[in-house]
């Protein structure tokens, strides 16, 4: 353990395992798929830092923003480089679950004439899954994806039907059109890893997308890294060992969003109306791990645990009217959480606020 309670280095710890000899597979895997898709799509690096976070940790996307933004030429891109099967569906209000998950049909053998039932597939039976506007179709048809998103597999009838591995789901809305949708509920967007803002490019980048698009010819991207080998990545993150005292910074960030209990700031009672639960540490130190892989680190770091607080935590924040009138948002909430929890565990422990805490 290092000095400010983090972990040791993974090469310390090659005896004990065969995936840690591979620290630095994730950031090569890295640098392999942003040249593919530097070839396609301009700017945009926070967001495909996160989605490749998520992704070899195991998690799922909601992504947030205006129409345009290329939000489903990124997903595809990235399919298209980690030699995934892709799949979108367009989410409107008739669509039923059995649109995306599959059903059963009566097959009729030609030679004996016997029927029997058969499993067709739906287009959740792939690799990466594009949920375009998820909240333009009813919760019924919302709720069809929770199960595959945390048990990874679709029960039909009383048969289960597993998805395949590795199985990534990157669901889209758009922020402006609020009229004729439905809002995910809080359930649903708590099985999604990482809450990410698409924003508008910059100058220079709009100047390039401008340039790009509109030449006669087009980039093509080819496979960098095959199915197998994000399978042994995802099992390289969890390899990663953890200190102790990035795990009680983590438990205390979530802790401080839950109103009513002791130790919360003034600021978090004055303007939330519900906190996050367990799921958001898991992601927390799920996603630092693989941050500090991705950037060929063998140990994670506070500042990774701060860098993915506001993609964690921003869609299971619920702020109060009283934050909404002040235009407060769940990311200013996040925010001021961080400027005001130390960083070291005796600044912690001898803090009276942070003891009730550290007591609850």
């Amino acid at each position: 353990m290092d000095a400010e309670g983090g972990i040791r280095p993974m090469e310390q710890q090659a005896k004990h395992g065969p995936h840690s000899v591979a620290p630095h597979s994730l950031a090569d895997a890295r640098e392999r798929i942003a040249k593919q898709l530097a070839q396609v799509i301009v700017g945009q690096e926070a967001v495909i830092e996160q989605l490749l976070i998520s992704l070899f940790s195991r998690g799922h996307c909601l992504l947030e923003g205006v129409p345009g933004l290329a939000k489903t030429l990124m997903i595809r891109t990235l399919a298209g480089c980690l030699n995934l099967s892709f799949s979108r569906i367009q989410f409107t209000p008739d669509l039923m679950p059995a649109d995306i998950t599959g059903t059963e049909i009566i097959e009729e053998n030609k030679t004996t004439g016997a029927r029997m039932l058969r499993f067709l597939e739906g287009p959740l039976f792939a690799q990466v899954i594009l949920a375009d506007e998820i909240n333009r179709t009813p919760p019924k048809t919302q709720a069809a994806l929770l199960e595959a998103m945390q048990e990874r597999q679709v029960t039909v009838g009383r048969v289960r039907h597993q998805l395949p591995n590795p199985f990534f789901v990157l669901a889209t809305q758009n922020p402006i059109e609020q009229e004729g949708t439905y809002p995910l509920p809080e359930a649903q967007q708590d099985r999604f890893m990482f809450k990410v803002f698409v924003h508008y490019p910059d100058f220079a980048a709009e100047v390039e997308i401008a340039r790009r698009t509109t030449a006669a010819s087009s980039a093509a991207v080819v496979p960098v890294v095959a199915p197998e080998e994000i399978v042994q990545l995802q099992d390289v993150v969890r390899q990663v060992p953890i200190g102790e005292h990035l795990i009680r910074y983590a438990v205390l960030l979530v802790r401080q969003t839950r109103t009513g209990a002791a130790g919360v700031p003034d600021f978090v009672q004055q303007h939330l109306a519900w906190g996050a639960g367990p799921r958001a540490v898991q992601y927390m130190i799920l996603g630092g791990k693989a941050r500090a892989l991705l950037q060929g680190r063998t140990h994670d770091t506070i500042e990774d645990i701060q860098a993915l607080a506001a993609p964690v935590l921003r869609h299971r924040l619920v702020v109060n009217f009283v934050a909404e009138s002040e235009g407060v948002t769940p990311d200013d909430v996040i925010q001021r959480l961080i400027d005001t929890t130390p960083t070291h565990a005796d600044d912690l422990t001898r803090d009276p606020r942070f003891q009730k805490i550290l007591a609850g």
